[in-house]
């Protein structure tokens, strides 16, 4: 009884001396960007093409943020043969009809299986409509698998 006391008792001392030994960072370390990668930009770009159809015939409306605190698509978009004008160069004073025109991305979130882009497009004054994006990545790059309705305006 006396020997399984002590293994016991040396156990929670040697558990306590672990713990107490242990030095973790002062502060977490911020997760890595995805969009160092480049991978961000390429799936909005699928989004564009593959899902809206965005191209030289089929211009976007202006890029718009949808208010994620520290993120907003900064792409090269001639890369991806597209061309995106900002949301905020469009005047205050332009007509209703111009100026609630917007297309809109947040951040992609990656699994094992790709990646979901929650986007929004605006053609008007209570004419729009949300969507949750599926995309798949191959050799070709990322393609659109499925965009399912999120809201309808």
């Amino acid at each position: 009884m006396r020997v399984a006391n002590l293994l016991v008792m040396g156990a929670a001392a040697m558990l306590v001396w672990a713990c107490a030994s242990t030095q973790f960072p002062d502060s977490p370390s911020p997760p890595a960007s995805v969009e160092v990668s480049g991978n961000d930009c390429a799936v909005l770009a699928a989004v564009a093409k593959g899902h809206y159809k965005f191209g030289s015939d089929n211009l976007p409306p202006p890029l718009k943020g949808l208010a994620e605190p520290g993120w907003r698509p900064q792409c090269d978009w001639s890369k991806y043969d597209l061309a995106f004008s900002d949301y905020n160069d469009v005047p205050q004073t332009a007509d209703p009809r111009q100026r609630l025109k917007w297309v809109a991305f947040k951040q992609p979130r990656y699994d094992g299986t790709g990646a979901i882009v929650e986007t929004e497009i605006m053609h008007g004054p209570l004419a729009g409509i949300g969507y949750e994006c599926r995309l798949h990545s191959g050799i070709a790059g990322w393609t659109v698998g499925e965009c399912k309705t999120s809201w309808v305006s």
